[in-house]
């Protein structure tokens, strides 16, 4: 009788966890579509003052209506670390395996602190960074690069996430190397790139990061359901 009880309580657990998992993978896969969704709708609505060529996510902060792109990477921070815990739990652990899902959640301390210090603007309409804005970005886009890579080496362990553990791979290499475009070529107002600064972050995040994010969300899903 007590062992039956005992089999009863793992067999519990073992549901909750799935259903905790299953929360965390709907949260990965909801995040990076919901700001998609939220800023997409902010650029239409300010298409007057706002240029997505040559503007980042960041500079909808500024203006009165800045409050909601605050909102948004406050929202996106709270699910991308809530899918960070799941992906750790729901992926087969290896050595040194906790190092992709912590650098997945530093990067959502990238996105509070890109809340908590957002872009301004002057007089003369020109957006600029009052201090602690420049270090969220650097935070995000470098961290979501790492995570990729090393995520990747614990999903090639990992049978059922094996299939995307090149395609992380690929996904972290070109971020890191989209991170220093955007550092070097493009952001600084005097870079070579600046006035495509807003289209080239746009490649980075819809074409490279946010599907990568996307997947991983997927495929743990999946998992859970199997």
């Amino acid at each position: 009788m007590h062992a039956t009880t005992i089999s009863a309580e793992i067999a519990t657990r073992s549901k909750r966890e799935q259903s905790i998992i299953r929360a965390a993978a709907l949260a990965g896969i909801v995040g990076p579509l919901l700001f998609t969704i939220v800023f997409l709708a902010q650029q239409a609505f300010r298409h007057a003052e706002y240029d997505p060529i040559t503007e980042p996510v960041s500079a909808l902060e500024t203006g009165p209506h800045g409050w909601v792109q605050q909102i948004n990477f406050l929202v996106f921070a709270a699910l991308l670390l809530i899918f960070t815990t799941g992906l750790h739990r729901g992926i087969d652990r290896t050595r040194f395996g906790i190092l992709g899902p912590a650098f997945l959640g530093l990067a959502s301390i990238g996105l509070i602190l890109a809340a908590a210090f957002p872009l301004r603007e002057d007089a003369a309409g020109v957006t600029y960074d009052p201090g602690g804005h420049f270090i969220a970005g650097v935070t995000f886009f470098l961290s979501t690069a790492l995570s990729m890579l090393l995520l990747s080496r614990r999903l090639a362990k990992d049978p059922h996430f094996r299939m995307l553990a090149t395609y992380a791979a690929v996904c972290g290499v070109l971020a890191l190397l989209g991170f220093v475009v955007l550092g070097r070529f493009a952001v600084p107002d005097d870079a070579p790139l600046h006035d495509w600064a807003g289209l080239l972050q746009r490649i980075v995040l819809l074409g490279v990061t946010f599907p990568c994010l996307v997947a991983l969300g997927i495929r743990l899903l999946t998992k859970m359901r199997d």
